[in-house]
């Protein structure tokens, strides 16, 4: 027989108890992880270990394209929480335990629908802060999945007085906030709030009630998915837009494309967390739920995988050839552009003396600007930037994505202003062991997110031009 409860104590006891006591275990010892100064990597290792499901699903995560775009294998617990940093492998355990443990009970068509929502709003949110809050994107992705869960909580376990409350929602006139006090006793808000302080989240779920960048940037994306529900071209969504357009600093149009790609990347990474299921729920550019969003003007262009090999084979006989530096330039860009698929591409060398960095080549949106104007000095160790660290550390980045977050501050100001905000690639161009300058590749004009693929490819012609080059600088 089914336990009826009501008040907020009442709730909060019986899903610690009897509906979710396992998964209170777990949230409260990774929670607990997160307060203690002096922890260990063996020590969150343990809290995960304890669920061989758990741990299975944080390696398959760890193992993603977009938490390991260069597909390093990932074998261990430990060897993730080195590769990706201990918050970022807490936090995936965090999601994954909450996910299964409200999803892995009768998945009742509310849960799937406010989950859904979450997961597409956690997203969201993730990829503002990404903009001006690179260091909490993590905590800002926790903080928006863990908006509605109290309700997912009670949609998820509440049985009986479950199917009462959607009778009650069902009705003609309805008004929700009344119907969840004369069911539960409480509102989803307090419960949410009760739940958050009794398994150690206070902190992590009031964190859009605190105010600052950080709770602005997490009401933002939970507002953006639940208005995508009613599609992309409403008079609140303009609204929205327009919002983050004014928040990270870019035009309406580019703020649209960045809200649209982060919906397509919300499906991928779900499928990542394994609720691929849910995907049909995240509005998408090409599957709305509601109405049809604007498309992107700009046409992307489409990869030609023979058109690559052919560049790629060129490179390659560079050594054997009659070729000049500036051909194999040409060469390289054109197999970003058409033969990968790459929209914007700015071969950028060092210039004066290896004092400053200079567009070479460049082709797409803003080429012509780049060739004309820009100038980046070559920075001292003391005060590094994005170019200066890939020449280097010699290492392509795959940017905007969790897995190099924490290099996000050396993306200037300046870098900024000439590239924009999002997703680029980015690699050193050498000659055997002289730096001659930098990659830089973005699909900004289209908005479309980038890919592994892509990113296996930019790196295979970075080092084809390197070795045509040092083959032309012994001829």
């Amino acid at each position: 027989m089914d336990t009826r409860s009501h008040g907020l104590q009442s709730w909060v006891d019986r899903f610690n108890q009897a509906e979710l006591p396992a998964l209170a275990s777990v949230v409260q010892d990774l929670q607990q992880l997160a307060t203690e100064q002096h922890v260990s990597v063996r020590q969150l290792a343990e809290v995960l270990l304890r669920d061989a499901a758990l741990t299975s699903k944080v390696l398959r995560i760890a193992n993603s394209v977009y938490y390991n775009p260069v597909r390093e294998p990932i074998r261990t617990l430990s060897r993730a929480i080195v590769l990706m940093g201990f918050e970022t492998v807490r936090l995936i355990g965090l999601s994954v335990s909450l996910i299964d443990g409200l999803l892995g009970r009768v998945p009742r068509e509310q849960v799937q629908n406010l989950l859904a929502r979450s997961f597409h709003g956690a997203v969201q949110a993730r990829n503002i802060a990404g903009y001006m809050l690179a260091r909490q994107q993590e905590e800002v992705f926790i903080g928006a999945l863990l908006q509605d869960l109290g309700e997912l909580a009670f949609w998820g376990c509440a049985g009986a007085q479950a199917d009462e409350l959607a009778e009650a929602l069902a009705q003609p006139g309805a008004d929700s906030a009344s119907a969840v006090r004369e069911v539960t006793g409480t509102s989803f808000r307090q419960l949410t709030l009760g739940l958050a302080k009794n398994w150690g989240l206070g902190e992590t779920v009031g964190l859009s009630q605190l105010g600052g960048p950080a709770a602005d940037v997490v009401n933002l994306g939970t507002r953006i998915a639940q208005a995508a529900l009613d599609g992309w071209d409403t008079a609140e969504m303009r609204v929205l837009v327009e919002r983050l357009a004014r928040f990270i600093g870019v035009s309406p149009e580019d703020a649209l494309r960045q809200v649209l790609a982060s919906a397509d990347e919300a499906v991928k990474v779900a499928a990542t967390f394994g609720i691929g299921t849910l995907s049909r729920l995240i509005p998408t550019r090409d599957f709305p739920v509601g109405e049809s969003p604007a498309r992107p003007a700009i046409r992307p262009p489409d990869a030609d995988p023979l058109l690559l090999a052919r560049v790629l084979q060129a490179l390659g006989a560079t050594s054997a050839s009659r070729a000049e530096a500036a051909s194999l330039l040409d060469l390289l860009l054109d197999g970003l552009q058409r033969g990968v698929g790459l929209e914007r591409v700015m071969i950028a060398v060092l210039a004066d003396g290896q004092r400053r960095f200079r567009a070479k080549r460049a082709t797409g949106e803003q080429a012509a600007a780049w060739l004309e104007g820009f100038d980046l000095p070559a920075q001292t160790l003391e005060s590094p930037h994005l170019f200066d660290y890939v020449l280097r550390s010699r290492e392509p980045l795959w940017m905007g994505i969790p897995a190099t977050s924490n290099l996000n501050d050396l993306v200037t100001r300046p870098m900024r202003g000439w590239f924009g905000r999002g997703m680029f690639f980015i690699a050193p161009l050498m000659a055997g062991h002289k730096s001659v300058g930098v990659l830089y590749a973005d699909c900004r004009p289209s908005g479309r997110v980038l890919r592994t693929e892509e990113f296996v490819a930019f790196q295979r012609l970075a080092r084809a031009a390197g070795h045509g080059l040092d083959a032309l600088s012994k001829r």
